[in-house]
């Protein structure tokens, strides 16, 4: 039996400076640090439903989070054990709780009447599995789901790189056999939960997805993933699975709607109806006829203009296919991730011809973001919380970011953060050019990021050794999760000017963490963010929109940004807490998710 102590401020790296009198000491099954007020429970309080327990503790903290008395600044500068780049494990690095030692469970969503059962499949899902986006919205919509009353599971590959620590009750469920490439796999099937959500984790015992991150390893990947999508349907074949959905997601997964109705639906597994996300089209899945055939289909059935050929091959030796677009020829339904996305798409692009066909069928919903990862009065990475009416803690770690990365923080200075995968699509001549500028006018500015193509990450690699010796420029070319989360905290303002984006999170989650979005007006971030200027929707504004690919259009937007913050201190507060109590929950999307489910299920 573990203890929990319930404090009033939130632990700084497994540490907490509470005072003993300040807190209560609950026995529970596993560790489970709530931040909150202090609490007074009489003897006959019943902790034996874990369930219950979390849900009264939210309950109570919902209830009273508004009515808090803001700590003071001198007391929280207290609390802080200042880092300094001279550490000799970065601050980023320290010992936190556990991924989902923050878990929360609102207590204000209503159930559906009208349950489904819903298995993901998929090669990403935070906070295990994440390279970029996809992981988040994996997590995100099937938490969202589960906490309505549906029945959710995630099908993930088991890569070798999986910190098995942050699986809670994993075990072997089944063995089985699964085909390719002419012979019978041996598989193994693993339960476990992640952050709360059920997850099946599918690991072969060939060298299909080994190796020390999530892609990238020396495994054949479009293989590996075309083993993967037969490997989850033979599992719900053998073990007599029958989910009303199955959601596929991107090109990884994008066999399994062919494999379905072409092969497991004539078998007895014939209830599911298929839902396919595109997150991004800028990767279509492409593949040899031969490449398919090793999963146990006939390639070149598929090699046709209304099925699966890639349109960039046609007329080439050889024609290619694309398992995207006989994914989205497969499925039920098709959904991308943002309303200004799909007329995108629907446009321009090498895709656009097979949507426009499937027009009826096609979906634009909005992503939402993980409130329960993404929440700065919970936040285990931060050095101290902090909610929308009372931001004082964001102040502080904003100071805490700017010691341990060494630069200054003294005097009232916009900081303006990029967290991205730095690629084309990322808009990386505004990234770069952003860097100077914002040296220029006197701000500060971090890029947290890494380049897959080897000339970028090298171009990127000489603006750090330029820039990173002084006082207002850091440029971090890795990826950290940890630091992600205090990034957030710290920033004034988040610069996101992608080239496209199909719906983009970082925005969205700036927001929650009261950093004010610097974007350009393209797919989802024309749908989240709305121009301080604009005066046709004054009621909606919450950052800076500029619609030009040219480094003077972000200039003139940085400008108007840094003379907001710098001239309107009051209003800026004010734009701070009201950017953080906007819902991009996703309760609020989901309903949307569940609709389209509903719109296709077998009764």
């Amino acid at each position: 039996m573990e203890v929990v102590r319930i404090a009033v401020t939130s632990p700084v790296f497994g540490v907490s400076k509470t005072k003993l009198s300040d807190c209560c000491f609950v026995p529970v099954r596993r560790k489970k640090t709530i931040v909150g007020r202090k609490f007074v429970f009489n003897s006959t309080t019943d902790f034996s439903n874990r369930s219950s327990f979390d849900r009264k503790i939210q309950a109570i903290h919902l209830e009273q989070v508004a009515a808090d008395k803001p700590k003071s600044l001198t007391g929280l500068v207290k609390d802080v054990d200042w880092p300094s780049p001279s550490d000799e494990i970065p601050f980023w690095k320290r010992k936190f709780h556990a991924h989902d030692a923050n878990t929360e469970i609102p207590v204000n969503i209503e159930k559906d009447s009208d349950l489904l059962h819903v298995i993901h499949v998929t090669a990403e899902m935070a906070p295990i599995a994440k390279v970029g986006g996809l992981g988040d919205v994996v997590t995100g919509l099937a938490r969202a789901c589960l906490l309505r009353g549906h029945k959710v599971d995630v099908m993930l590959p088991f890569y070798e790189c999986i910190q098995k620590d942050n699986i809670q009750e994993l075990s072997l469920m089944s063995t089985y056999n699964s085909y390719h490439d002419g012979n019978w796999i041996q598989t193994n099937a693993y339960s476990g939960l992640v952050s709360d959500i059920p997850v099946i984790f599918i690991e072969p015992t060939n060298q299909f997805f080994k190796g020390e991150d999530v892609y990238g390893g020396s495994y054949n990947e479009l293989e590996a993933y075309l083993f993967f999508s037969r490997a989850c349907l033979e599992w719900m074949q053998v073990t007599g699975t029958q989910p009303d959905i199955i959601h596929v997601h991107e090109w990884q997964t994008g066999a399994l709607p062919l494999l379905y109705w072409d092969m497991y639906s004539y078998l007895s597994l014939q209830k599911p109806r298929i839902v396919l996300t595109i997150h991004n089209m800028e990767h279509y899945g492409e593949c040899r006829q031969e490449q398919l055939n090793k999963c146990g289909l006939d390639g070149s059935l598929y090699a046709t203009i209304d099925k699966a050929i890639d349109d960039r091959t046609i007329g080439h030796n050889p024609e290619r296919l694309s398992l995207l677009k006989g994914a989205i020829v497969y499925s039920n339904s098709v959904v991308t991730v943002s309303p200004t996305y799909l007329k995108e798409t629907l446009c321009s692009g090498w895709l656009a011809s097979a949507l426009l066909t499937n027009h009826d069928k096609y979906h634009g919903i909005l992503n939402g973001i993980d409130t329960v990862l993404w929440n700065p009065a919970s936040d285990v990475f931060l050095p101290t919380n902090y909610h929308a009416h009372n931001t004082d803690g964001k102040k502080i770690c904003k100071q805490y970011l700017q010691r341990g990365l060494g630069l200054a923080f003294e005097g009232r200075v916009p900081l303006v953060v990029c967290i991205s995968r730095l690629v084309a699509q990322k808009g990386l001549h505004l990234i770069t050019h952003a860097i100077s500028h914002i040296e220029k006018q006197g701000g500060q500015m971090i890029v947290l990021g890494k380049a897959p193509d080897g000339r970028v990450q090298r171009d990127f690699e000489a603006l750090a050794n330029l820039h990173n010796k002084g006082s207002t420029t850091r440029i971090l070319l890795m990826y950290s999760e940890e630091l992600s989360h205090m990034l957030y905290a710290a920033a004034d303002m988040v610069l996101v000017p992608s080239i496209y984006e199909p719906c983009g999170l970082a925005q969205m989650i700036g927001m929650r963490y009261g950093s004010v979005p610097i974007v350009r007006k393209t797919g989802g971030l024309a749908d989240t963010v709305f121009d301080m200027d604009d005066q046709s929707q004054p009621e909606m504004a919450n950052g800076f929109v500029f619609e030009g690919i040219d480094e003077g259009s972000l200039s003139q937007t940085l400008d108007r940004a840094f003379s907001y913050y710098k001239d309107k201190p009051i209003e800026w507060e004010k734009l701070v807490q009201k950017v953080m109590q906007i819902d991009n929950s996703w309760n609020k999307t989901a309903s949307k998710y569940i609709d389209v489910y509903n719109s296709i299920r077998v009764r």
